[in-house]
This record gives structure tokens, sequence and C-alpha cells, in this order.
């Protein structure tokens, strides 16, 4: 996702739009990747699913440009060095990128397939077993 491909008006962002449309700008295939080798064990399962459905739901050409700029904001604040709540902190560190996820999530839920969620169980199988 350029940069150039996301609108924002005047106003700036609000909101979890607005937070979306700002970290779309921080997403790159490497850095989640990165990200998710590196934190895979202490993020768990339950903020990984979530990364790796929207993940290949926004790799799928079928999805929609505004649901990819739902997801790569999403996933760009998931790979941000800059947090709400710093990745390092024990117990609370990924519960703002859970947050963030889950509302991405939300947003758009329609879009993610079957494809999309047996290829992120697939990935979750290689990595947790």
């Amino acid at each position: 996702m350029k940069t150039h491909d996301i609108h924002r008006d005047d106003s700036g962002p609000v909101g979890l739009e607005g937070t979306l449309e700002v970290n779309a700008e921080h997403f790159s295939e490497e850095g989640f990747w990165d990200k998710i080798a590196h934190s895979a064990r202490r993020a768990g399962k339950n903020t990984l699913m979530p990364a790796l459905k929207m993940y290949y739901s926004a790799q799928d050409p079928n999805t929609p440009l505004w649901a990819k700029t739902t997801i790569y904001g999403a996933l760009g604040y998931f790979i941000s060095p800059i947090d709400a709540i710093p990745d390092l902190t024990p117990f609370l560190g990924y519960t703002d990128d859970m947050g963030i996820l889950a509302g991405a999530l939300a947003i758009v839920a329609a879009r993610i397939n079957d494809k999309h969620r047996e290829q992120a169980r697939a990935t979750m199988a290689r990595w947790f077993g």
C-alpha cells in the first residue's frame, strides 16, 4: 500500500478509522513477517490469528481497496515501533494491538473468506503445532 493511495480529509484522522489510515503508512510485508517472527510466542494466538486472517485477505486481489486500507492500517499499527502500550510490557504489551486488530477485523469481517481462514490456520499450525 502506497501512502498516496490513502485518502485523508483536511480535518485529519479521527478515531479507529483515522488511526488505521495513518498506520497503513507503516505497513510493509517485510516488517509484518519480522514482527511475527520476533514476537509470535509473546503475542500469542489470540493476537496472531486475526492478524494473519487479515493479512491473507489483503493479499487477495478480490478484496476491495477500502478493506485493504483498513487491514494495512491495523497491521501497520501492529508492526509499528510506536505503540500506545509498549509490546515489552508483560501481560499488557499486546492489548492495544489486539484492540486495533479486533476493531479492524470487525470492519472487514465480511471480506475474510474460508480460504483466508484456512491459510491463517495452516500458518498457526506450523508455528504452534
